[in-house]
């Protein structure tokens, strides 16, 4: 596995974030969590600006985890800013949210997001997201690879 592999999980839910770093560690996944709190703070990160200028500090992430319902900057927010920023490289991101609206899951489909995971009330099945996640980390394929899939906890 890629021990330098970045995981940025971006929510301004704190109990949602807290679930998700317990689930990562359930799983013992090696690699680096950046939490980021609102759509603002991804698009600072990605754009290298502000506090997240050092690269060695806060590095290109493997893939991230992003919640749609967000104040201010939301999911599709990011998700159409993304789209836009043609030099940048590549990375999957998978969205995390509460809805399971079908317009909701089409928009960030669209807007180039490599799959779509409604939140779930289950903690283990939290644990089988990251441990899907670190599987995929842990193969030979590049994150790039991980294809387009949409998880839906019933």
């Amino acid at each position: 596995m890629n021990n330098e592999a970045t995981i940025l999980l971006v929510d301004d839910d704190e109990n949602d974030l807290i679930l998700l770093e317990k689930a990562f560690a359930e799983v013992e996944f090696p690699g680096r969590i950046v939490v980021l709190r609102n759509g603002d703070e991804a698009i600072q990160y990605l754009s290298g600006t502000g506090i997240f200028r050092d690269r060695s500090e806060y590095p290109w992430p493997s893939l991230m985890l992003l919640d749609l319902k967000m104040p201010a900057v939301d999911g599709f927010d990011v998700l159409a800013w993304r789209l836009k920023q043609t030099e940048m490289p590549h990375f999957p991101i998978i969205v995390f949210s509460s809805s399971t609206l079908e317009s909701d899951i089409k928009k960030a489909m669209e807007l180039g997001a490599a799959g779509y995971c409604a939140k779930p009330s289950d903690f283990r099945y939290l644990v089988e997201v990251a441990h899907t996640i670190r599987e995929q980390l842990n193969s030979s394929l590049p994150m790039s690879n991980l294809g387009t899939h949409v998880f839906l906890h019933k």
